[in-house]
């Protein structure tokens, strides 16, 4: 009988780059994304079901180059994962390696060279379908385009911007 592994052709996430190599523009864009991952392991240290990723690739189809978010939330995963030969943690979010799991949050920190967070970058998170996009322009580099800070959740294949401060996620809880 015939064996088809589709996963079998898929690059791994060894063989895939893990990084843009793109410096950070500012201390915020390093700053605020570990302190999210800090709060968040101290309120879920005893859920192993989730991984927020810092300026990791994200790959969501084997012929595309990767995403590069300044942060995702994943929910549904595993927290830490082995790699082969028993090496630890992810080197980049590798979608057909997480069982399709999309990530459930995106975040983009503004910085001074513009890089479509308002425009471009929304589009493509809609179209990859992580439900929460929030884009954070502390030093309001772009006040033209929005606001400081923004929440957008996904509706029917659009991002809506969401009222209110703090929002909540109930998604997330």
């Amino acid at each position: 009988m015939l064996k088809y592994d589709p996963l079998q052709y898929l690059p791994t996430s060894e063989e895939l780059p893990s990084s843009d190599n793109t410096p950070v523009d500012n201390e915020l864009q390093d700053l605020i994304p570990h302190l999210l991952k800090g709060i968040l392991s101290l309120i879920w240290q005893q859920r192993y079901d989730w991984f927020f990723g810092i300026d990791m690739g994200y790959y969501y189809h084997p012929n595309q180059s990767a995403i590069v978010p300044d942060a995702f939330l994943s929910l549904g995963v595993d927290r830490r994962k082995i790699r082969p030969k028993g090496r630890q943690g992810r080197l980049s979010y590798v979608l057909w390696e997480e069982n399709n799991t999309v990530p459930i949050l995106a975040i983009e920190n503004v910085s001074q060279t513009y890089n479509g967070e308002y425009d471009q970058k929304k589009l493509d998170y809609a179209e990859l379908g992580f439900l929460y996009y929030v884009i954070y322009d502390g030093d309001s580099y772009y006040p033209r385009k929005g606001e400081p800070f923004e929440v957008h959740r996904l509706v029917d294949g659009v991002y809506v911007r969401q009222s209110g401060n703090p929002v909540w996620m109930p998604e997330i809880g």
